[in-house]
This record gives C-alpha cells, sequence and structure tokens, in this order.
C-alpha cells in the first residue's frame, strides 16, 4: 500500500473526485494536493489572465495566483474535512505535467491520482493532456478519475 500520494488539482470537479478517491482508497497515505499554475492558460477558475496578457509577471499577477491557490486549498481543505483526513498542500508555477513528474520523483511519492481532465475536452486536442503526459512518463503507478 502506498505511504505517499500525490493529487495533482486544478479546481475542477474531476481533480476534486480524484482527491475524494485517494482519501478512500488510501486510508493511511500522506496525501498532497499539488496544484501547478500552467503560465500559458488561464486558471480553471477563470481568475488568471493568459501568458500572453500584460499582466503575467507582474506584483497584480502573483498576487491573482495566489488568492486563486488559496481559494483552490480552501476547497481542498474542506474535502480532507469531509473525509475526516489531513492533507499536506504545494503548488509551483509552470508547466503541469513536468512539474507533477518531477515533484512525484524528487518527493518520493509512491502514487498519482488525478482527473482525467481539468479543461473543457474541446481544448484537450488542441493543448494536449496533463493526464495523458503523466500516465505515459510516470516512475510510479497512476491512478486516473473519469
Amino acid at each position: 500500500m502506498p505511504s505517499s500520494v500525490l493529487v495533482p488539482v486544478d479546481g475542477s470537479p474531476l481533480s476534486m473526485d480524484a482527491l475524494r478517491h485517494a482519501f478512500r482508497a488510501f486510508p493511511d497515505a500522506e496525501i498532497t494536493a499539488y496544484h501547478v499554475v500552467d503560465l500559458f492558460e488561464p486558471d480553471f477558475s477563470g481568475d488568471l489572465e493568459s501568458s500572453y496578457e500584460p499582466l503575467i509577471g507582474t506584483d497584480a499577477w502573483y498576487r491573482a495566483v495566489d488568492d486563486a491557490t488559496a481559494r483552490l486549498f480552501e476547497a481542498v481543505a474542506d474535502v480532507a474535512a469531509d473525509a475526516d483526513r489531513s492533507v499536506t498542500t504545494e503548488s509551483d508555477i509552470g508547466e503541469p505535467s513536468r512539474l507533477i513528474l518531477e515533484y512525484a520523483t524528487d518527493e518520493g511519492v509512491d502514487h498519482i491520482v488525478l482527473g482525467s481532465h481539468g479543461r473543457l475536452e474541446s481544448n484537450q486536442a488542441l493543448y494536449g493532456s496533463v493526464a495523458a503526459t503523466v500516465v505515459r512518463r510516470s516512475p510510479v503507478p497512476v491512478t486516473v478519475i473519469r
């Protein structure tokens, strides 16, 4: 049984379902909810601007990222409280699939649980799928929630 489970979260319903699944499936594991702010796409909540906007990299952009991440982690804490579990939260800024895989390797994660998609399905073909990349390249078992 895994002792350390990574759950990438982006605020999408499937990422929250993945977190709930991790709590149920791995009752003795330490669960880490990991959020990566993608510079090339707006945040799932719609609060952040795209990297093509002049706001990126400014103090206002970083404040918006911090605020959106804080709201996301409040939702994560609510899911954890409903499951009567604790959760560690981590966040980063960059390319999600690369950072998820790096985090799993660097932190000695035993298992990854993630939603099959966070974006609208129509965008997946254009941008590629974080879940598909993680599944293909992961050094540890991956559970995909649909």
